[in-house]
Parts: structure tokens; C-alpha cells; sequence
């Protein structure tokens, strides 16, 4: 994932009213994460560029370079707060990195392909996790991880353990834990319902029956 610059600058703003009067001037509030000294500091950053440099980007941690006045730090975007209504941002968050130190994130799975079990066998494939954890180094941060579950047969589970990934990637995910399942039919969500909710008739059906062989018993005797 290619890096982003975004200008930024250092924020004395704090307070629900200061912060408020920050946004109306078209900036958005944030905090960076210090590495080598540590603490945090507050920084403002323009919106309108922000929101260009986020623009088509799904990822949930970004690498940016933060123009501090001249001096670039290299960042990760960690939180994103926006505004429940306008959908626009209110607060973000970052955490400065080493663009040659691994950091550990996590990366949303998608499931890619039609499953044999479910396109021959008319099995159900259901996706038990959704997203891994890995060390990688900042520049090499994937967006997301797709999946391919084409030779995923009935009654066959797909682990952690069975990604093939790039050796820059580090997983941390437990290798035991189950990525995706083939279900069969009867073993498929709805199917227990189903026959639970056919299980009345067949009782009752019984039941009719039973009463009209009674009945035709009495008949004979007359």
C-alpha cells in the first residue's frame, strides 16, 4: 500500500468548545502517538485534504507521512472517528512507526471462489473468522486478504494454519482456528428449523389417522 502525505501541525485547541470552533475552520483534531519520545501529541490537519487522501482507501490501518512544518513522520492511522450524522470525520488518531520495524495489525478476510462442496455437493460455506492479526513492516500493510475456498469440499474446514501467505507476512492468529466450513445440507443453518417445523404436521397427521381408524372400528360393530 503506497504511503500518503498529509500536512499537518501541532494543536494547542482542547476542550469540547475549543474543538468545536477547530472543526467550523475546515480542521480536524487528532493525537499522534510518539514512538521514540514517547507520550502523545495533539495536531490539527486540514479536512478537505484529509478526506482526498482517504478517498478510495477501505483499509483500517493506513500508512501516511505527517508533514510536521517541514519534518515527515511516518504514521499509522489507527482510529477514525466521523460524525454519526454527516458521515464527515471528527478525530483521528495515529501512532508513529519505523518504516523498518514490523508493526502488528489486523486484516479483514475475504472468502473468494465457489466452494466444491457447495457448487457439487450443495453444502452451505460459512465464514467463522473474519479477520487475522500479523506482523508486517508498515510499508507492506495489505488492505485485505482474499481467500480462495474453491477446493473447500462437504464437510472440510479451512484453518488459520492453511493460508498461504507472502513470507513478509508474520501471523500471529492462532494456526487452529477455523477460517471457513463447508456445511453439509442437513448439517446447514435452517434445516434442523425445518424439520422441527415439520415435525407438528407429521403428529398431527398421525393423530388424524389414528382417529379415522377408530372411528371406522366403531363402524364395523354397528
Amino acid at each position: 500500500m503506497d504511503p500518503i502525505k498529509i500536512k499537518a501541525e501541532a494543536r494547542t485547541e482542547q476542550g469540547t468548545g475549543a474543538v468545536r470552533r477547530l472543526r467550523r475552520t475546515g480542521m480536524i483534531p487528532g493525537s499522534v502517538m510518539k514512538m521514540k519520545k514517547g507520550g502523545t501529541e495533539l495536531v490539527k490537519l486540514p479536512e478537505h485534504d484529509f478526506m482526498m487522501a482517504m478517498r478510495g482507501r477501505t483499509g483500517k490501518q493506513i500508512l501516511v507521512t505527517l508533514d510536521m512544518n517541514g519534518t515527515e513522520v511516518p504514521a499509522l492511522l489507527r482510529e477514525l472517528q466521523n460524525d454519526v450524522l454527516k458521515g464527515t470525520p471528527i478525530h483521528v488518531d495515529f501512532s508513529e512507526v519505523s518504516l523498518s520495524e514490523k508493526v502488528r495489525v489486523t486484516v479483514p478476510i475475504y472468502l473468494v471462489g465457489e466452494a466444491k462442496g457447495v457448487k457439487i455437493g450443495g453444502g452451505v460455506l460459512e465464514q467463522v473468522l473474519r479477520t487475522i492479526d500479523i506482523d508486517v513492516l508498515p510499508t507492506d500493510i495489505p488492505e485485505k486478504f482474499d481467500v480462495d475456498v474453491s477446493a473447500l469440499d462437504l464437510d472440510q474446514t479451512m484453518f488459520v494454519r492453511d493460508l498461504k501467505l507472502d513470507a513478509k507476512y508474520t501471523v500471529v492468529t492462532r494456526g487452529e482456528l477455523a477460517l471457513a466450513v463447508v456445511k453439509a445440507p442437513d448439517d446447514a443453518p435452517g434445516a434442523a428449523a425445518g424439520a422441527e417445523a415439520a415435525t407438528p404436521e407429521v403428529i398431527k397427521k398421525g393423530k388424524e389417522e389414528a382417529a379415522g381408524a377408530a372411528d371406522a372400528k366403531k363402524e364395523e360393530k354397528k
